[in-house]
């Protein structure tokens, strides 16, 4: 018997953020995307190339964020709390 990891077909991984891979999604035709934490992406950015936080978000919203590769492109999560959000 398999497991659904197993059956998980390959997908676009960011090796640079490999510490802020939080899992899987699928989209709403059933493909898997990676998912990765936002916020951990900007701080291996400001370690790993120097950066400060407004030069490390500036390159993760136009370089990495703005680089659609097709389907496969991986999914960026902001983390909020909930009772943060306003609803209009």
């Amino acid at each position: 018997m398999s497991t659904r990891e197993e059956n998980i077909p390959p997908m676009m991984l960011a090796a640079e953020f490999r510490d802020a891979f939080m899992g899987v999604a699928e989209d709403y035709a059933g493909h898997p995307r990676a998912v990765y934490d936002y916020g951990k992406c900007i701080r291996i950015l400001m370690r790993t190339h120097g950066f400060d936080q407004e030069q490390a978000t500036d390159y993760m919203d136009f370089t990495v964020i703005g680089s659609y590769v097709g389907a496969a492109t991986p999914i960026w999560v902001q983390r909020i709390r909930y009772s943060d959000i306003t609803i209009a």
